[in-house]
């Protein structure tokens, strides 16, 4: 087991699942680690993740459904929100 594997093991080993949150430049492990995190929120590089616009709520014993943002309306979903901040260069550059 990577010690990725190990520590999205850990994290998931609750029964919450309202945020996780994560620091690293490689988009393919964040993208991994944001898929394999049984959470409602993911923030990338930021603790900064909740917004008017964001749909805000988590997943077991932390909630099923999101309020705010058109996410809001999708009460029967599991959706997952990955707020991703300092992650390579400038687009377009």
């Amino acid at each position: 087991m990577s010690d990725t594997q190990e520590a999205v093991r850990l994290a998931n080993d609750t029964q919450f699942g309202l945020a996780a949150y994560l620091f690293s430049r490689d988009l393919a492990r964040i993208w991994s680690v944001a898929e394999a995190l049984e959470v409602g929120m993911v923030g990338v590089n930021t603790g900064l993740i909740s917004s008017e616009v964001a749909p805000f709520g988590g997943v077991k014993q932390s909630g099923l459904g999101r309020e705010g943002s058109r996410q809001g309306l999708d009460e029967y979903l599991e959706i997952k929100y990955v707020c991703l901040a300092g992650v390579g260069g400038v687009v377009g550059a």
